[in-house]
């Protein structure tokens, strides 16, 4: 386990930027911790979704969405986690049998039975900025204490390597751009290329929900009513890179 371990955190701190440290994270961790499904989920500054990345679920953009809607404010490991910045899963914090008489599990995780869960918290600057989930499913056996420490060593090296990433991204700031995320700010320069919500999406490696809940945030942010306008308020950022 150490040793894949190493390769994996090597990986990730020779990542290029935000999006290639996601992708070799999600290509390797699934084996390390024997789960068959895992995600990743950054969040923006109002704790809503920046960037998610799932494996293994099936219809995940239902998943996603039923999480967000219903799952997440009740999820117990979660609390846990965001409350320790520490890992957690679900024998941790809840009493015997108490994993399927849990809100998460009866209106969420039950219709993708998901037996057992792990969590574990991305940081930045004092806070949680993201976190990563495991599921294992059917007649799988529960996370240890090991599973516990190793993934405490691979949130160690993401939180690190998001964190330098985020601070060498070149943004141009302006009185309206200072208004928005990166993340956003990105969503912005795909919009005024003419791409779809879809497209977004698809270039960005997150849900078309998660395009069409950013675009309403930043219509508030700019006090816009339209991707035109939008664009028309950023034109003095919109030919930064990507």
């Amino acid at each position: 386990m150490a040793n894949s371990l190493h390769n994996l955190f090597h990986a990730i701190a020779t990542a290029k930027n935000e999006h290639q440290l996601r992708m070799r994270f999600m290509d390797n961790i699934g084996e390390h911790f024997d789960v068959q499904r895992w995600g990743i989920y950054l969040f923006n500054e109002d704790s809503s979704y920046s960037a998610v990345e799932v494996y293994g679920v099936p219809d995940v953009d239902n998943f996603v969405e039923l999480y967000a809607q219903v799952g997440r404010n009740v999820d117990p490991v979660l609390r846990y986690v965001t409350e320790r910045h520490a890992p957690a899963h679900e024998e941790m914090v809840l009493p015997p049998g108490g994993w399927k008489q849990c809100e998460l599990y009866q209106n969420c995780c039950a219709y993708y039975d998901h037996e057992h869960i792990m969590t574990g918290p991305i940081v930045g600057k004092g806070k949680l900025i993201g976190a990563i989930h495991f599921a294992r499913i059917g007649e799988t056996p529960a996370f240890n204490y090991q599973d516990i420490v190793d993934l405490s060593s691979v949130c160690i090296h993401l939180s690190a390597n998001i964190a330098v990433l985020q601070a060498q991204q070149n943004i141009f700031i302006s009185p309206s751009s200072n208004r928005l995320t990166p993340r956003e700010i990105q969503i912005a320069q795909l919009v005024a290329r003419g791409l779809t919500n879809k497209a977004i999406g698809t270039e960005l490696w997150i849900t078309q929900n998660s395009v069409k809940q950013a675009l309403k945030r930043m219509f508030c942010k700019l006090q816009v009513s339209s991707r035109t306008q939008m664009v028309s308020k950023l034109q003095d950022i919109l030919n930064s890179p990507i």
